[in-house]
């Protein structure tokens, strides 16, 4: 894949990103910088397959790419799936004096895996020594730094010796948040459709991090007690689920508004309009883009009390938005789905807003500008 070209920017940064995986979220989030940073951002980028190679030998690729570029940028901008401090040690000398930050999506130390013993430490070494290489690091939210932070001094404390304490507290240091910056300006003007009983929305993959089984579970109880309500259930992999919840999803067969997912953004944004309520039962979540996204087209959140989630919402909104329990789960959407009218009179889009890239962007603009402050001195 070649670079995307930048977008002009008359007084700002030149900016390189690097992406192994571009593709999905970490696409959506460099192009939304493209469009919104007053910096000439452009994008280097490798097509998004193969995780666990792209870790291995993006540093070899992007090196020798880089390399026979006749600019200097400003700044490098890598993604967590870039092994930094390899990177650097493949460039030129002229290539090694340019700052570098990494924007961590994910990690391979908490990311959820179905075995413990499966996971690769390397992996989540390599997230500390692409920090250490860098001026700075951002996380999608503060939950993220802490947790990441809280297992890496954790594995680092196995080590038999040498435990490189000192150098974690330094990348510590040079550790930011920055919550993802989303396209939320489509949604916030897309008219609201709902109308008739409640609508629920399921917006997540079907992957066991994500608990679905917990969200149909509810959802029965609800059909069982004789509530009247529809679903619509969007994420990727929901052919998978069909064969595991088969039985859940037969009986709330009558009231499933669509089940699918939507690959194109149009469609999905009017599916969204048509929901009432937006619930997730999610084990882990790093920052909760679909939520942000669900709310900012204007349904009712109930979330998890727990991972990025209170972030996602103002402390007055925590107990009547949030959950800590399934039985709390049940509870809240039973009053949910018998007071539709009071649902749909609630309106959270100006407390999402701030998440729109229209608003972040400066927040990014001036972390990235300090990144990159010493590079700009010499120009």
């Amino acid at each position: 894949m070649t670079a995307e070209p930048p977008i002009s920017s008359a007084a700002g940064l030149r900016i390189l990103a690097l992406e192994p995986y571009y593709g999905g979220s970490h696409r959506a989030f460099l192009q939304g910088l493209r469009r919104h940073s007053r910096h000439q951002v452009t994008v280097l980028g490798l097509p998004a397959r193969k995780w666990k190679w792209r870790m291995r030998h993006a540093a070899v690729e992007f090196a020798r790419r880089v390399s026979r570029r006749r600019t200097l940028p400003d700044l490098l901008l890598a993604s967590d799936f870039l092994n930094v401090a390899e990177f650097a040690g493949l460039l030129p000398p002229p290539w090694q004096a340019v700052p570098r930050a990494v924007y961590f999506h994910e990690n391979q130390l908490t990311y959820p895996v179905a075995d413990e013993s499966q996971r690769d430490y390397h992996y989540a070494f390599t997230h500390l020594t692409s920090i250490l290489a860098c001026r700075a690091a951002y996380f999608n939210s503060r939950f993220h730094l802490e947790e990441f932070f809280s297992a890496m001094s954790a594995l680092l404390r196995r080590m038999p010796d040498y435990a490189p304490l000192a150098d974690l507290a330094r990348a510590s240091r040079r550790s930011r948040v920055l919550h993802l910056g989303c396209d939320l300006a489509p949604l916030l003007r897309e008219p609201r459709s709902s109308r008739g009983p409640a609508t629920i929305l399921w917006a997540h993959r079907w992957e066991a991090d994500k608990d679905p089984e917990t969200f149909l579970r509810t959802a029965v109880r609800l059909h069982r007690d004789g509530e009247d309500f529809r679903l619509i259930l969007l994420g990727e992999h929901l052919d998978r689920a069909c064969k595991t919840f088969e039985p859940l999803l037969s009986e709330l067969a009558p009231h499933i508004l669509h089940a699918g997912y939507l690959p194109g953004r149009a469609a999905y944004r009017r599916m969204l309009s048509r929901a009432d309520v937006v619930v997730s039962t999610a084990r882990h979540e790093f920052f909760g883009v679909g939520v942000v996204e669900a709310a900012a087209a204007g349904c009712y959140p109930l979330l998890p009390a727990r991972l990025a989630y209170p972030e996602i919402l103002p402390a007055r909104l925590h107990a009547e938005h949030l959950y800590r329990t399934p039985g709390q789960l049940l509870a809240k959407l039973r009053q949910a789905v018998r007071h539709v009218d009071r649902l749909r009179a609630t309106d959270l889009r100006p407390t999402v807003a701030r998440f729109d890239w229209s608003r972040m962007v400066h927040r990014y603009d001036r972390a990235l500008e300090r990144a990159a402050e010493h590079r700009r001195g010499r120009r």
